[in-house]
């Protein structure tokens, strides 16, 4: 199984008779400048599962569903907010509601919540438990939210956090926000994820190109005997 930065949240995990694609922002150049979604991951055989979490535009763009003319085959399961909020066609996907499963022969995929709009996935595939944060984080501020703002924040987050470490005894994968423009605690959340919950593998995401400041939490991963991965540009890969 391999998993694939696209970019900022937008993830591939490719493997033996499947790709899927989560949270599809933009494409990204391979080093032979083919782009990896169009040139390569559209044209893989096998079955292809396409995610969103959430109607932000950085998690779901609209042209995802004009693939189906590429690939009349393609899956789409998309967070129920995306219909709700976008008005996109109502047999166009799969469309999930927080704790509803979608699953066939290949691939299970659950929705958990989020402390923004949408919601999060929690996918089985290939005997490995993959989590997808969305945008479930603990959004604050320190260095302008007042104290019962912080204070809310984090109460929404372990509530969140708490329903899905009861489902989940334990992760393969978790890519999960590590985002800079937090400034002051801005690792927070994802601390306190893998405190919460055990997880082999931890992939930073919704940090853009700022790849210096997700690799920043590899100090903390050592702590709890987390890999992270050390993302460094756009299209690359690692093999799980």
């Amino acid at each position: 199984m391999t998993l694939t930065y696209i970019f900022h949240s937008g993830f591939a995990i490719t493997g033996e008779g499947y790709t899927v694609i989560i949270d599809y922002f933009m494409d990204a150049p391979d080093n032979q400048n083919r782009m990896i979604v169009h040139d390569i991951f559209l044209k893989r055989p096998g079955k292809i599962y396409v995610l969103s979490t959430h109607s932000h535009h950085d998690h779901f763009n609209k042209e995802i569903l004009k693939w189906k003319a590429i690939r009349p085959d393609i899956v789409y399961i998309l967070s129920n907010d995306i219909l709700k909020r976008l008005k996109t066609p109502k047999d166009a996907a799969i469309y999930l509601k927080k704790l509803e499963t979608y699953q066939d022969e290949t691939i299970k995929v659950q929705a958990f919540g989020s402390t923004d709009i949408g919601g999060s996935f929690l996918i089985e595939l290939d005997g490995k438990r993959i989590f997808h944060a969305g945008d479930l984080n603990n959004w604050h501020w320190k260095d302008e939210s007042t104290k019962e703002e912080i204070e809310r924040a984090e109460s929404d987050y372990f509530t969140e956090l708490s329903l899905l470490a009861e489902s989940v005894p334990e992760l393969d994968l978790a890519m999960f926000p590590v985002d800079i423009r937090m400034v002051t605690d801005y690792m927070l959340g994802a601390e306190q994820f893998v405190d919460r919950i055990p997880t082999k593998v931890f992939s930073p995401m919704h940090f853009g190109e700022d790849y210096a400041s997700a690799a920043a939490f590899t100090n903390y991963g050592k702590k709890k005997d987390v890999q992270v991965i050390r993302w460094s540009h756009r299209g690359e890969s690692f093999e799980l």
